[in-house]
């Protein structure tokens, strides 16, 4: 019963967040286009579905993915485990004793971005407009690679408390190094590339796992060490996908991902 209740209620605050969304739409459509909505009755419709399927989207993050994110941070962390994987114990523990949680940090990285529908979308989108030059699922794989390796890096980050500007300043220093390098048909889509998968799947799911994290391993803070993540989650695939699309333009064939071919991109 408690959980109806929840999910009304968030099915109630998505609408209230979907309703600026329509009055704006349908103001420029009325009195600066001054035309006719078409087919209103449909748009309502699939407006409702939005306000109700964030609402229920929202009550399944709140059931499962956060706490099972910090649950698996708090597992991964535990004394016990990693003394019998590592054979150290407490204070002896090194940043190498905690493979399992960059492995699981990696996988579910990768796993939740070829969920993400916002990078679905995207990918739909690129496979048309560069006449399948683009492929769906090899952007997907590129762009989940780039995460995964992330968020391995950025649970690296809050286990050794290395200062997080560190690691983002040289990323966005490598972005523009392979900006320069790169086939210019690549560089928008690898940019954005970085912005669709901190998306509704994504960023639920790394955020409870670096809170947990930061709230289980010794001398971290949440708030100082538990957020960054998708900072990773964001830079990382921008350097997959122009790594990919470099490979595919050097290597003079398709890119191991087989999404973009070196005689179409051209080096620019």
């Amino acid at each position: 019963m408690d959980m109806i209740l929840k999910a009304f209620s968030f099915v109630f605050d998505s609408a209230k967040d979907v309703a600026p969304i329509v009055f704006f739409l349908f103001a420029f459509q009325l009195f600066v286009l001054r035309e006719r909505i078409p087919n209103l009755d449909q748009i309502l419709v699939g407006f409702a579905f939005v306000a109700v399927g964030l609402g229920l989207f929202l009550v399944g993050l709140e059931q499962t993915l956060f706490p099972l994110g910090r649950l698996m941070a708090q597992q991964l962390t535990d004394p016990k485990f990693l003394e019998q994987v590592s054979g150290h114990i407490g204070e002896t523990l090194v940043w190498q004793d905690f493979y399992w949680v960059y492995l699981f940090a990696a996988a579910i990285g990768f796993a939740t971005t070829l969920a993400e529908p916002a990078l679905l979308a995207v990918s739909i989108k690129a496979n048309a407009v560069s006449g399948g030059t683009v492929g769906v699922w090899g952007l997907r794989v590129a762009v989940a690679l780039g995460v995964g390796v992330g968020v391995a890096l950025g649970c690296f980050r809050i286990i050794t408390g290395l200062p997080l500007h560190y690691f983002i300043a040289v990323g966005y220093l490598v972005v523009i190094v392979q900006t320069t390098m790169a086939p210019k048909m690549i560089v928008p889509l690898a940019y954005d590339s970085g912005g669709v998968t901190t998306s509704t799947v994504t960023v639920p799911l790394i955020t409870a796992l670096g809170l947990g994290l930061a709230e289980a391993v010794p001398g971290r803070s949440p708030l100082l060490d538990g957020f960054g993540l998708v900072a990773f989650a964001s830079l990382f695939p921008i350097i997959s996908v122009l790594a990919d699309g470099q490979f595919a333009v050097r290597g003079g064939t398709e890119s191991w991902m087989s999404w973009a071919s070196a005689r179409s991109l051209g080096t620019g």
